[in-house]
């Protein structure tokens, strides 16, 4: 057997090229820098609305059940299926109201409470937070029909089993949906939590600021061109929800407690089931416990106890503070003074709009004419085959997503829109594919040294 000997030289150039490769910092460590209150809600101005946020900040923490009867469980309209049971348990990293934890509630949530949950493949204990959607419905051989789109949620857990569950709602009436089926056939999708700091200074820029912004876009070179998605009901920008399909905090915020936790409200009057039940019989009656909305206004009592959860939900992301970036954390300010300069120089700053300004604001001053550090333009574009999921919502298509805020970016865990991956070079080289808006942007990163390729991932994990 003849040993391979390897020149000292080409051995010492291999040592070097390691030395120098790019590497993504990893979540930042130190202190959340995000979670708290905008300035002028935490001043307390005007009167009493930090006693809103803290209320709202409970509810947003609080655990449902089915019914309100289980200890430790505040709420109750858990149901009959969910994905989880808290809006926290989704939203936690790298504070309340952030995006999906490093440990994965929903491995509890299948059998919390007595329920008979399988917990499906792609959950796991170190994945992220998900939620699962079929793309198409299954015709009669259990084969994907491309013919019949689908795309909506499907739920990975009903509430049979629990010990606040009705008896009557059983496995032979309620069934989770056909995972293994939807995996084997690659019919299926995934959609992770976005974070909801600053939101409501994202809700607060006018339609008109958008649409300059946009118009300034229109001369780049580097083949980005975008839209807006809009609501149908009215015709302005929406712009909240990984496609950008919720107009408003309140509409996102009815839509996940229904779609996430089963709890009808005001906004979604009533139980919701799985898109195939709703083409044939519909949730089956007895294993629906309250009447509907089950969240609502209170009335006669205090008058920050009367809103619902869900307008509190929405008031609680509204006062969110957007989070506050490092200067120094990781790299070095050189190195992240660096990174940002390439960030705008090879054509990221086209779609990942540094800062936007917010219209005046009748809620709080911090709301206000403020600057909304927020990277993202709110557009949709088209980001290729790599990244369609076959899902249309509103006005965008299958491989058409919001442009992400990149604020807070620093100590979030998963990326892109299905949690695939952790590692920041692999969410931005999954830019570059047939079809994607980015890919002449992500090509010019490619042609970036390791020094400056390292800059800018120490700039984007400084956000």
């Amino acid at each position: 057997m003849t040993r391979r000997v390897i020149p000292l030289a080409l051995f010492l150039s291999l040592i070097v090229l390691q030395g120098f490769a790019q590497v993504d910092p990893g979540v930042r460590g130190g202190a959340a820098g995000a979670g708290a209150p905008l300035a002028s809600v935490a001043a307390n101005n005007p009167v009493t609305i930090l006693n809103f946020f803290n209320d709202a900040k409970d509810r947003f923490t609080e655990i449902d059940s089915v019914s309100g009867t289980v200890a430790g469980e505040g709420g109750f309209g858990l149901g009959p299926r969910y994905n989880s049971r808290s809006c926290v348990a989704c939203h936690a990293q790298p504070a309340v109201g952030g995006s999906a934890p490093a440990t994965n509630p929903q491995v509890a949530d299948a059998t919390a409470d007595g329920a008979t949950n399988t917990v499906p493949s792609f959950i796991t204990s170190t994945g992220p937070v998900r939620e699962a959607r079929f793309p198409f419905f299954f015709d009669i051989f259990n084969n994907p029909d491309p013919n019949r789109p689908n795309g909506g949620v499907e739920d990975l857990y009903t509430i049979t089993g629990r010990v606040d569950a009705p008896a009557a709602c059983n496995t032979n009436v309620i069934t989770q949906p056909s995972f293994t089926l939807a995996v084997n056939t690659n019919n299926i999708i995934f959609r992770i939590p976005t974070p909801t700091f600053g939101s409501g200074l994202m809700e607060n820029i006018d339609d008109a600021t958008l649409l300059a912004n946009f118009n300034s876009q229109q001369n780049n070179n580097v083949g980005v061109t975008g839209t807006f998605n809009h609501n149908g009901n009215d015709g302005t920008i929406s712009r909240f929800g990984w496609k950008a399909q919720n107009k408003s905090l309140e509409i996102f915020a009815g839509e996940a407690y229904n779609v996430e936790m089963g709890v009808s409200n005001e906004l979604f009057t009533q139980e919701r089931p799985l898109p195939g039940e709703d083409m044939k019989n519909g949730l089956a009656s007895v294993c629906r416990v309250n009447p509907t909305p089950e969240d609502h206004t209170n009335f006669n009592t205090t008058a920050i106890g009367t809103l619902s959860d869900t307008v509190q939900f929405a008031m609680f992301m509204r006062f969110l503070a957007q989070p506050t970036p490092s200067t120094t954390v990781p790299g070095g300010a050189t190195s992240i003074a660096n990174g940002r300069s390439l960030f705008t120089s090879i054509g990221c700053a086209v779609c990942h709009t540094a800062s936007l300004t917010t219209s005046p604001s009748r809620f709080t001053p911090s709301l206000g004419n403020a600057t909304a550090n927020l990277f993202s333009d709110l557009e949709i574009h088209h980001m290729g085959t790599g990244l369609n999921d076959n899902v249309s919502q509103g006005g965008a298509g299958g491989d058409q997503f919001r442009t992400a805020p990149l604020w807070g970016l620093g100590q979030r865990i998963f990326f892109l829109h299905d949690g695939r991956t952790k590692n920041l070079i692999t969410a931005i080289v999954a830019h570059d594919s047939s079809g994607s808006e980015a890919q002449t942007v992500e090509n010019n990163y490619d042609l970036l040294n390791s020094t400056q390729k390292q800059d800018l991932l120490n700039f984007l994990r400084s956000l």
